[in-house]
C-alpha cells in the first residue's frame, strides 16, 4: 500500500530508532495507526501501532499501551506475539507486534462468507486463544471480524492481532471508548452496554463474528441506538444458518450471560462433540480440522433461537384441584380481603409467608446473581422471595443505572435469606467490579478493588459476617492497586528534598504499575529525612518496591548542595591518606586525634581553569584550601607546573608539614559526623576576590547564590568526596 500523504504519523521509507523501516500503513483509527516495517538488523517483518501525535503525551493513553504491551505475556499461536513500546526522539510511541500475513474475516466477509466447517475450525482456534488470555484475567472486549487473521489464508492458523480497547475516540467510527461501553456495536454482548464484560462477552463476540463471516454481512441492528438496544436485548434470528452449527451460535449468542457458554473451554468441548474429533492426546480439544462435507448440507431441523433451553426432565406434578363453579367464585375476592385485614392485625407475616407465598412459582434451584463491571450499573438476575425484597432490588438497578430480570418465587431457603442478600450487595457496593451468585442457601462473591481500606473491610466481612442459620458466605476480592502517575511521586519527592534535588531514576511512561519499582536518588540532610520519604512514598506505594539511595549530609552541606545544580564531573578524584603514615585510607573514615590528609588528581584530560577546594564540616563552617590569602594560585595550568597525566595536588597536609601555606588539621570530638571536599572547576575565576579562610556554610551559600544569578561566570563541573569523622569502637 502507498503511503497517504498528510495524514499518517509516518512515511514509508522513515526509519524509527535506527531499527525499524517504515513499508507500509496497514490501518488508522482515531487514536492509533498501524504500519508493516521490517527489522534491520534481523530482517523481519513487524507491525507497530502508533499513538497518534495528540495522544503521546496523555497519561491515560499511555497506560492502554502499556496494558496491551503486557499481552505480550500471553505465548500462545492463536494471539498475535506482542514485543515492547518504544519512543522516538520527537516524542512518537509505538507498539512493536508481530506481523501477520493474510486476510482478515472481514476480508473473508465481504468477499461473500465462509462455509460453517471452516468457520469451526477458525471458532476453535480463536477459542483456544481467548481461554489463554481468559486464564491471565484479561477479556478482550472487542472482537470482531477486522481483528481475526488467517494466516496465509489457513482457517486453522486464525490469529487475534488487537487487544486494544481504545482503537477509535471517534464516535463516528462506532468504537466507543467512554464511561459506558468499549467495543464495536454489532459485535458486543447486551451487557456490555452496561459496563459489564468478562470471558462471557468475548464468547458473544465470538458468535457474532462467526455469524456475520458465514452470513457475508455485518449484524444489521436498527437505524437508532433505542432501536439497537432493543434488538440486542432479543434472540438471534438463526433460521438460515444449517445445524449443527445453528445449535453451537444459539449458546453463545443468548441474550443472558448466565445461559451462554460459561468459558471458552466448553465451546471447545462442543465443537469436538458436533464434529466427532476427539480431543488429542495431552490438549483440551481436538484437532484443527473437520471431516469433509459434515456441514455441507442445511439440516431439516429447525434453528433454535439463541433463548431457547433444553427442557429439564419432567418430574411427577401433583393433581390440580378443580376449579370452582362460577357462581361461587364470585365471593372469592371479597373473603380473601376480609382475611388478610384480619390477618394483618394479628400475625400479618405469617399469613402471607403460609398463605399468599405459597401460592409463587417453585424455584428449584432458587438463584441470583448480580453482576457490576468497572464501568456502567448492576445487572441483577434470578428470583426473590418477597415483593418488599424486589421492589429494593428494582430501585436499587434503577438509582445505579442498571437493569434487572427479576420475579417472585418460593424455594427451600432460609428466612433470613433476604436480609442475608441484602447486607452482602451492600458490602460489595464497594467494589470497583463485583459478581455475586445467591445459589438456595449460599452465597458466593468475587470481585476486585483498587481501594487498599475496602479490601481490608472486605476480608475483613468475608471472614466474620453473621448470617442467619443456614446461610454460607464465600467469595475471593482481588486487589489490585491503581496505575500510580509519575506525577504524584514527583510532587512527594519535591516536597521531601531538603537537601538538593532528588531525582525519579527511570520513572515509566505510563505510570507505575505494581510490579514496578519507586527509585529515587540524590541528597538528603539525614536519616530522619530518608525516614520522612519513605513514609510519604508508602503512603501512595500500595505494595510497589521503594528503592532510596541517597547521601545522608549534615544541615550545613545542605544548604551548600542547594546551591549546586545538577553539574557533571570533570573526572577529578579526591585521594586521602593518613597523616601519621603516609598510608591511603580508601574508606574516608577518620576517628578522634587523627590527621587527614587530601590530595585533589587532576585528570590528563584537563588542562586549563581554576579550581575551587572546600571542606565543608557539621558545625556549618567552610575552610577554603584552594584558593586562599596564603595559597591564590588555583589556576590549573599553573598547579601542573608542566607535569602531562594525572597529577595530584595537596590541599590538605601531614601535622609535620604544617605551614601559612600548608593547611593541617586534626579530628577532634566536635567534628563528628559527615564532612565533604567540594571541587569546583569553571574557566574564569568565580570570585572577585579571596574568600577567607573559614566561613559559615549559609555565608558562601549567598556567594555561591549570587555567582549563579549574575550570569557572567559559569561553574562547570563539581566533584566531591565524604569524609566520615567517629570515635574509636
Amino acid at each position: 500500500m502507498n503511503s497517504r500523504t498528510g495524514d499518517t504519523e509516518f512515511r514509508i521509507g522513515d526509519l524509527l530508532n535506527n531499527t525499524f523501516r517504515i513499508e507500509a500503513i496497514l490501518g488508522s483509527g482515531g487514536t492509533s495507526e498501524v504500519f508493516r516495517a521490517r527489522n534491520e538488523i534481523s530482517g523481519r517483518l513487524v507491525a507497530l501501532k502508533v499513538l497518534k501525535a495528540e495522544f503521546a503525551d496523555k497519561e491515560d493513553f499511555l497506560v492502554l499501551m502499556k496494558r496491551e504491551e503486557e499481552m505480550r505475556d500471553i505465548r500462545h499461536h492463536a494471539v498475535v506475539g506482542y514485543s515492547e513500546n518504544h519512543r522516538t526522539a520527537d516524542g512518537h510511541v509505538y507498539l512493536v507486534m508481530d506481523y501477520v500475513d493474510g486476510p482478515s474475516l472481514e476480508d473473508k466477509m465481504k468477499a461473500g462468507g465462509m462455509p460453517p466447517e471452516e468457520l469451526l475450525i477458525v471458532g476453535r482456534r480463536v477459542a483456544e486463544g481467548l481461554q489463554a488470555a481468559h486464564e491471565r484475567r484479561i477479556v478482550h472486549r472487542d472482537l470482531s471480524p477486522d481483528n481475526i487473521i488467517l494466516k496465509n489464508g489457513d482457517p486453522a492458523a486464525a490469529v487475534i492481532i488487537d487487544f486494544g480497547i481504545a482503537k477509535d475516540a471517534n464516535p463516528g467510527a462506532k468504537t466507543i471508548v467512554g464511561t459506558e461501553f468499549a467495543g464495536k456495536f454489532s459485535y458486543a454482548a447486551p451487557e456490555q452496554f452496561g459496563g459489564m464484560a468478562d470471558a462471557r462477552t468475548d464468547i458473544y463476540a465470538l458468535g457474532m463474528t462467526l455469524l456475520a463471516t458465514f452470513r457475508g454481512k455485518s449484524p444489521r441492528l436498527g437505524g437508532s441506538l433505542i432501536e439497537m438496544l432493543e434488538v440486542k436485548k432479543q434472540a438471534v434470528d438463526l433460521t438460515d444458518v444449517p445445524q449443527p452449527f445453528a445449535g453451537l451460535l444459539a449458546r453463545m449468542l443468548d441474550p443472558s450471560p448466565a445461559a451462554r457458554f460459561q468459558s471458552c473451554q466448553e465451546i471447545l468441548d462442543e465443537i469436538d462433540r458436533i464434529t466427532g474429533v476427539a480431543p488429542a492426546k495431552g490438549s483440551k480439544s481436538g484437532a484443527g480440522s473437520l471431516p469433509p462435507g459434515l456441514l455441507g448440507l442445511p439440516s431439516s431441523e429447525p434453528a433454535p433461537r439463541s433463548n431457547e433451553k433444553p427442557e429439564p426432565p419432567k418430574k411427577n406434578k401433583p393433581a390440580k384441584a378443580k376449579p370452582e363453579p362460577k357462581g361461587k367464585r364470585s365471593l372469592l375476592p371479597g373473603l380473601l380481603a376480609v382475611l388478610l385485614l384480619v390477618a394483618l392485625g394479628a400475625g400479618g407475616w405469617f399469613f402471607y409467608s403460609t398463605q399468599i407465598a405459597s401460592r409463587l412459582p417453585l424455584a428449584d434451584p432458587f438463584v441470583l446473581t448480580a453482576e457490576r463491571g468497572e464501568i456502567g450499573g448492576p445487572v441483577l438476575n434470578g428470583t426473590v422471595p418477597t415483593q418488599e425484597m424486589l421492589d429494593s432490588l428494582v430501585q436499587r438497578a434503577t438509582r445505579q443505572n442498571g437493569s434487572q430480570n427479576l420475579s417472585l418465587a418460593r424455594g427451600d431457603i432460609s428466612e433470613g435469606w433476604p436480609t442475608a442478600v441484602a447486607s452482602v450487595l451492600n458490602a460489595v457496593d464497594a467494589l470497583n467490579s463485583y459478581n455475586l451468585r445467591v445459589d438456595g442457601n449460599s452465597i458466593t462473591i468475587s470481585g476486585h478493588t483498587t481501594d487498599a481500606g475496602v479490601n481490608e473491610s472486605l476480608q475483613q466481612f468475608l471472614r466474620t459476617a453473621s448470617l442467619p442459620d443456614g446461610m454460607q458466605l464465600s467469595g475471593q476480592i482481588d486487589f489490585i492497586p491503581p496505575i500510580l502517575p509519575v506525577a504524584e511521586v514527583q510532587a512527594i519527592v519535591e516536597t521531601a528534598s531538603d537537601c538538593g534535588a532528588l531525582q525519579l531514576i527511570s520513572p515509566p511512561g505510563g505510570g507505575y504499575g505494581i510490579d514496578d519499582t519507586i527509585e529515587i536518588a540524590g541528597t538528603l540532610s539525614g536519616p530522619e529525612a530518608r525516614q520522612d520519604l519513605f513514609d510519604l512514598l508508602s503512603s501512595v506505594a500500595e505494595g510497589r518496591d521503594i528503592s532510596i539511595t541517597t547521601e545522608l549530609l549534615n544541615p550545613a552541606l545542605c544548604v551548600i548542595e542547594g546551591q549546586l545544580p545538577n553539574l557533571p564531573s570533570q573526572g577529578i578524584e579526591v585521594a586521602l591518606e593518613f597523616g601519621a603514615t603516609g598510608n591511603p585510607n580508601p574508606s574516608g573514615e577518620f576517628f578522634v586525634g587523627e590527621n587527614p590528609v587530601i590530595d585533589v588528581v587532576l585528570p590528563a584530560s584537563l588542562q586549563d581553569g581554576y579550581l575551587y577546594v572546600s571542606i565543608i564540616d557539621v558545625t556549618g563552617s567552610v575552610f577554603h584550601l584552594l584558593p586562599n590569602v596564603a595559597r591564590p594560585d588555583n589556576s590549573v595550568a599553573n598547579l601542573r607546573n608542566g607535569q602531562s597525566g594525572a597529577v595530584p595536588i595537596r590541599v590538605a597536609y601531614p601535622r609535620s608539614e604544617a605551614a601559612s601555606d600548608k593547611i593541617a588539621f586534626l579530628v577532634d570530638d566536635s567534628l563528628l559526623g559527615k564532612s565533604k571536599v567540594l571541587v569546583l572547576h569553571s574557566a574564569t575565576p568565580i570570585f572577585d576576590t579571596f574568600r577567607p579562610i573559614s566561613e559559615s556554610a549559609e555565608g558562601y551559600a549567598e556567594a555561591l547564590k549570587q555567582v549563579n544569578s549574575g550570569g557572567g561566570v559559569t561553574i562547570d563541573a563539581l566533584d566531591s568526596r565524604l569524609l566520615t569523622l567517629s570515635v574509636p569502637g
